[in-house]
């Protein structure tokens, strides 16, 4: 199993805003110290709010690609309904060839939904956008002179994209909610898969990813193609009550606000209790208890190539983030393992 970190570039830890600048540098010193200590992948999502500073994560990638070395980097994800797919492909392949082959992305429509608005699209196009651009996007990947055409760009006659990436087949992951038609989708398609699974029990995934395998090996992909990978909420400390202590009241304060936003009650410790345990979703504790729960997480599942922790969400500072990454490198993985 992969181990690796999602961010969304929060500039605000608790009630505490950093500037602009201090933020991305702070990110970026993560990133270095993933890479320092032996995680697989880092990722950074895509918003456009004045909270998060991911407008570009392609661009924040390609800074992070110049200061690290093996650590994989891909976006966590690109909302490539609202993109333009040649444009998204030519950064990608830009950031692979500064990264020396390191680069990878993970496209899904967007739940956050701003940039509809913001780039002048119409939801109700929401699934078309993103079957049209998907398509074009993988014929990107496979040609370097393209013909297509569609409803949501103009048409390309044999046109030639640069630059190419030095991947023969750069990794394109779909990015995933609890639509059993996106799951379907990807299977397909062969593609791999990042569910985005942020609250309840994780084994409740189980019948969509088995849909998922199902759709690929009908589609012809062995098992060995079709992999699987977890996001899910996460914090590493020197041991569960640490752990837990730190979490919470970020974690509640978020959860509580998002929650007045979308209709949700607000969060208790009991509601937190029930996500911690063993079949929760939030894989928050010491490094044994989270090795734990990520092989329970994979078994549950029937199989995760890779699991992402989205950290900062949850008021945590830069000193705590940093060393829940070291936790990470020399203790969760080597149990893993």
């Amino acid at each position: 199993m992969e181990i690796g970190i999602d961010s969304f570039a929060s500039a605000m830890y608790g009630r505490n805003a950093l500037s602009s600048e201090a933020a991305m540098e702070q990110l970026l010193d993560r990133i270095t110290a993933a890479d320092e200590a032996g995680l697989d992948i880092y990722g950074i999502g895509e918003h456009h709010k004045k909270e998060f500073l991911d407008s570009a994560p392609l661009v924040i990638l390609a800074a992070a690609a110049g200061r690290t070395k093996n650590i994989r980097l891909t976006s966590a994800v690109t909302v490539l309904s609202t993109s333009d797919p040649v444009r998204v492909f030519q950064s990608l392949a830009t950031l692979d060839i500064i990264s020396k082959g390191r680069a990878e992305i993970v496209v899904g429509r967007g739940s956050a939904i701003e940039a509809y608005p913001l780039f002048g699209f119409d939801l109700n196009d929401y699934d078309a956008l993103f079957k049209e651009k998907l398509g074009l996007l993988l014929q990107l990947r496979e040609k370097e002179f393209v013909t297509w055409s569609g409803r949501f760009r103009p048409a390309l006659a044999n046109q030639p994209v640069y630059p190419r990436p030095l991947q023969e087949k750069i990794p394109i992951w779909l990015g995933v909610g609890g639509t059993p038609e996106s799951f379907v989708r990807a299977g397909t398609l062969g593609l791999p898969l990042m569910v985005a699974i942020i609250g309840g029990e994780t084994e409740r995934f189980r019948p969509l990813v088995d849909l998922y395998r199902k759709a690929g090996q009908e589609a012809g992909f062995s098992l060995e193609q079709l992999k699987v990978g977890l996001h899910s909420p996460g914090y590493v400390a020197e041991d569960d009550e640490s752990a837990e202590a730190d979490y919470y009241p970020g974690y509640a304060e978020l959860w509580t606000k998002l929650g007045r936003e979308r209709g949700w009650p607000p969060v208790t410790r009991r509601q937190f209790e029930g996500l911690i345990a063993p079949k929760g979703v939030l894989v928050v504790g010491g490094p044994e208890k989270v090795a734990e729960k990520l092989l329970r997480h994979s078994e549950a599942l029937g199989g995760v190539d890779r699991f992402t922790f989205q950290m900062d969400n949850a008021g945590l500072t830069h000193k705590q983030l940093v060393r829940a990454i070291e936790l990470i490198g020399s203790k969760v993985i080597p149990l893993i393992k």
